[in-house]
């Protein structure tokens, strides 16, 4: 890489870092500048999952103050989340990626849509508080077990996807929210990490660049979004959320 591509790389990881933190959907920076530096897109997408993983962590850090109390809840999540970005994974690396991508557009609508309308689902589908603890156990493992599958195969725009629908079955405020989504996103993370380093074609140079970016941007967008008002924070996620869809959908129409 010539300094131009390294340049390239640290800024859109750190401006990755800190919209995942925030919203999620960091890696439509990260890949489009994989592929510009030259790396095929398969070789890209993984190289992406690897690079943003230091982030999440970050992210989990700078958000730690809203996870208290919810040890239990993340003790009990995480096993969904691995079992789940290892069958995203499997899927990434054993099938072709044509059929999955022309559904991601609509899951990232789909889920900006929800958080938008957030109150008048509620209605329809019942206040968490109307929930009985075991439909809301059952329901919160399915959610973090379809996103995580959905994570391990592209990720982008998780973290919309996981706080609109994690908003609609547990009655905490947004920002607790947002760090647990970042702790799953993490573990997603972590799983894509040791699958594609194993089994995949890491560019490790690409990596060594991305990732000490993104761990700043992951740090300073989370306490960021803790120091945000619940409304504003709500609107950034909506509208990345939409913005991020629209452009997959474009995307996947010109393949």
């Amino acid at each position: 890489m010539d300094v131009t591509e390294i340049l390239l790389l640290v800024v859109a990881g750190v401006a990755a870092g800190a919209i995942n933190a925030i919203a999620g959907g960091g890696s439509l920076i990260t890949f489009p500048s994989l592929i510009a530096i030259g790396l095929p897109s398969v070789d890209a997408n993984v190289t992406n999952s690897v690079s943003v993983f230091p982030g999440y962590l970050s992210s989990v850090a700078g958000s730690r103050a809203d996870l208290a109390g919810q040890g239990r809840r993340v003790r009990a999540t995480i096993p969904a989340a691995v079992t789940g970005s290892a069958a995203g994974c499997a899927l990434l690396l054993l099938t072709p990626a044509r059929a999955f991508e022309l559904v991601v557009p609509f899951l990232v609508l789909g889920a900006a849509a929800t958080l938008a309308f957030q109150a008048r689902l509620r209605a329809l589908v019942g206040h968490p508080r109307s929930m009985s603890p075991r439909r809301a156990a059952v329901t919160l493992q399915c959610v973090v077990f379809v996103g995580a599958i959905y994570g391990g195969y592209f990720g982008a725009a998780l973290g919309v996807m996981y706080v609109a629908a994690l908003a609609l079955i547990l009655d905490e405020p947004l920002k607790r929210i947002n760090a647990l989504k970042n702790v799953l996103s993490a573990t997603v993370g972590l799983v894509t990490l040791l699958v594609f380093a194993a089994f995949a074609r890491v560019d490790w140079a690409a990596v060594a660049t991305l990732a000490p970016a993104t761990i700043v941007g992951g740090y300073a967008g989370a306490r960021l979004a803790r120091r945000l008002p619940q409304r504003v924070l709500k609107y950034l996620i909506v509208t990345f959320g939409a913005t991020v869809g629209l452009f997959l959908f474009y995307r996947a129409s010109l393949g």
